[in-house]
C-alpha cells in the first residue's frame, strides 16, 4: 500500500442548489442545503484515502465549534488528521450549485495553513511515497520535500514555491483559473511536470502535450472538487511508479467520478 499525505487548507463548506447566479437584488430559492468540511487540501486527502485505503492529512483548523465539527467529519472519511489549531475562525464559503452543474464559490476569511514551526508531525512525510501540498509556508514545504515523491498546485503560492528552492515532481492547477496561473520564468526550479486542466476540454502538461478529458454528459451532481480530485488521482499515480500519462489518465478517472455526486464526496472513485 502507498503512503500518501496532504499538507494544505480546510473549509467549512455550505452547498446550495440553485436555477442560476443571483442577479443584482435578486432573491433566490434555494433547493438544498450541504454543510461540510471540504477545500482542496481537505478534498485531495480523501481522495487518496478512497484510492488506496488511508491517507494522512496535515492541516490547520479554527478554534471553533466548526474547526471541532470539520475534525471530526474528515476523521469520520477515513483521514488520519493531523491538526494546528488557530486562534482565529475557520474559513466559511458558500458554494452555487447551478442547473448546469457549475459551482461557483464565496469564501469568507483567512485561510489557515499549517507551517512548519508547527507542532505537526513533519517527520512522518519522509516515509511517504507521495505528497501533495495546497497550503503552507516555504519551510514547510521544504520538509514535504521528504516525500519521493512532491506535488503541489499552484494556490499554494508562486512567492511559497519560489522561497523554497524546491524542485517539485509535478506542479497541477487549471489552466482557466487566473489566481492559478504560472506566467514564464516566475519559478527557477521549475518543475519536473506541469499540468493545467481545462474541464470538459482536458488539458495539457508539459512535457506530454494536451490530454482529452473523460466525457460523461452533464454532471448529475455538480463539478465542485473535480480539480482536486484529478490532482489526488496524478499525486497517487506518480507515487504507485506510473508514467506521467498513466498518471494523468489516472488523475482524469478521479475528476470525471467527482462530477456525479453533490458535494465534495458523495461520488469520489474508489480503491485501485
Amino acid at each position: 500500500m502507498s503512503q500518501l499525505a496532504v499538507v494544505g487548507h480546510t473549509e467549512w463548506v455550505e452547498f446550495l442548489r440553485v436555477p442560476h447566479l443571483p442577479k443584482p437584488g435578486q432573491i433566490l430559492h434555494a433547493e438544498g442545503l450541504l454543510a461540510q468540511p471540504a477545500g482542496g487540501g481537505a478534498v485531495a486527502a480523501v481522495q487518496l484515502a478512497r484510492l488506496v485505503g488511508s491517507a494522512h492529512f496535515i492541516t490547520a483548523l479554527g478554534r471553533d465549534s466548526l474547526g471541532e465539527q470539520a475534525l471530526e467529519q474528515l476523521q469520520s472519511l477515513g483521514l488520519k488528521v493531523s491538526v494546528v489549531w488557530r486562534d482565529q475562525p475557520t474559513r466559511r464559503a458558500i458554494t452555487y450549485i447551478d442547473a448546469d452543474g457549475e459551482r461557483s464559490i464565496t469564501v469568507v476569511g483567512q485561510r489557515l495553513s499549517p507551517h512548519a514551526s508547527d507542532p505537526l508531525p513533519w517527520d512522518e512525510l519522509a516515509h511517504c511515497d507521495g505528497v501533495y501540498v495546497t497550503a503552507t509556508d516555504a519551510a514547510g514545504l521544504r520538509l514535504a520535500r521528504q516525500a519521493a515523491v512532491l506535488t503541489a498546485t499552484p494556490r499554494t503560492g508562486l512567492s511559497v514555491l519560489e522561497e523554497s528552492g524546491v524542485q517539485l515532481d509535478a506542479l497541477i492547477g487549471s489552466g482557466r483559473d487566473p489566481s492559478e496561473q504560472v506566467p514564464e520564468g516566475s519559478l527557477s526550479h521549475a518543475p519536473t511536470l506541469r499540468i493545467a486542466t481545462e474541464g470538459e476540454q482536458g488539458g495539457w502538461s508539459e512535457p506530454g502535450g494536451r490530454f482529452a478529458a473523460i466525457h460523461r454528459g452533464d454532471p448529475q451532481g455538480d463539478t465542485y472538487g473535480a480539480g482536486d480530485c484529478f490532482a489526488a488521482g496524478v499525486t497517487a499515480g506518480l507515487a504507485m511508479g506510473m508514467a506521467s500519462t498513466d498518471a494523468i489518465a489516472l488523475g482524469c478517472r478521479c475528476g470525471a467520478s467527482c462530477i456525479d455526486g453533490v458535494g465534495a464526496y458523495a461520488a469520489m472513485m474508489e480503491q485501485l
